[in-house]
């Protein structure tokens, strides 16, 4: 019966907040250069270049030196593209791939592996990074300017319910084990 309320309770569906697609390119600017073009050409957007921070001078790394580029999508863009970078993943995932807040990432070797993105020979072979943050309706209270609220455990993500959450709606075969 519990579980019963729980499942028609609108607040506790899970939705796809946002995906981030992410190449790290290190000081390599033509790398740089290649992941800025991959990612437009996957999702038809200017991507942001990260910079770094802090001084690390056995990397050859200053503050102000773009090392990689990532975009962020939200909404129905967000969980079409997905559709297909899974499908990239063939529909597989590992458990280590989940967060304890019900996120996960995962990687894309070869982006020739995406449906509807072909090889350019200016990009050559190329990865890369996915991460998916899932939400609940109410999340934006700990957010929020003015009055943020923390959120009670119980509204959190399990790293269980997002498993369940990709194979119900994004059709994922198998979260596999390390064995």
């Amino acid at each position: 019966m519990k579980d019963n309320k729980k499942s028609q309770n609108p607040m506790r569906n899970i939705r796809v907040e946002k995906i981030t697609l992410n190449v790290g390119a290190g000081k390599d600017e033509e790398k740089l250069k290649r992941g800025v073009k991959l990612l437009k050409k996957i999702t038809g957007i200017e991507p942001l270049k990260t910079v770094t921070n802090k001084r690390i001078p056995n990397w050859a790394l200053r503050p102000g030196l773009s090392i990689g580029c990532k975009i962020t999508l939200r909404g129905k863009k967000a969980e079409e593209l997905l559709k297909r970078l899974l499908n990239a993943r063939e529909y597989k995932l590992k458990i280590k791939q989940f967060d304890h807040q019900g996120n996960f990432s995962f990687g894309i070797p070869e982006y020739v592996d995406i449906l509807g993105v072909d090889y350019d020979p200016e990009i050559k072979i190329m990865g890369l990074e996915v991460a998916v943050t899932l939400e609940r309706p109410g999340f934006h209270i700990k957010k929020r300017k003015v009055n943020p609220k923390r959120l009670p455990s119980r509204h959190n993500i399990t790293a269980q319910e997002a498993m369940n959450f990709v194979k119900e709606n994004f059709g994922v075969k198998e979260v596999e084990d390390e064995a």
